[in-house]
């Protein structure tokens, strides 16, 4: 009797420990494209665009260029954006005096480019990257950055 209750203790805590790994979500593969537009207005534009689009806007910050915004209709979809600067900015390469370098690296901050990485979920599934492209066009029109 001690020896059946053992082996399904066992049994229940396997089963348990195999459902747990099957409802832990996968993260979601984000799409990225750079933009011209500083992050700031870049942020703004996307903010913008999801709500034309009818997304609900949860979370927005733009210190953190970080925003969540739900479709409010059955299923749920979830955008998840980040908008960070794309690195070092362009035509600042230490040339000049420190004076003629801190303010040309002050006004090339003001026109730094920015990396958007958006990445979408339907309930708590992953959508292929590849169906965030219209999303980031519209993006890229409404920033004037369109071909």
């Amino acid at each position: 009797m001690r020896r059946s209750s053992s082996i399904k203790a066992v049994a229940l805590v396997l089963a348990t420990a195999l459902l747990a790994g099957c409802a832990t979500p996968q993260p979601a593969n984000p799409r990225e494209l750079r933009f011209n537009a500083t992050p700031e207005r870049t942020f703004r534009e996307a903010v913008d665009l999801m709500v034309a689009q009818g997304y609900v806007i949860r979370h927005a910050d733009l210190a953190l260029g970080r925003a969540e915004a739900s479709l409010a209709r059955w299923p749920e979809y979830r955008l998840l954006l980040r908008v960070e600067p794309s690195g070092a900015p362009r035509g600042a390469a230490g040339q000049g005096t420190s004076d003629q370098t801190a303010s040309s690296q002050a006004a090339s901050s003001q026109a730094a480019s920015s990396q958007v990485s958006v990445s979408a979920l339907r309930g708590a599934t992953p959508l292929a990257p590849y169906l965030l492209d219209p999303w980031l066009v519209e993006l890229q029109q409404r920033l004037g950055e369109a071909p």
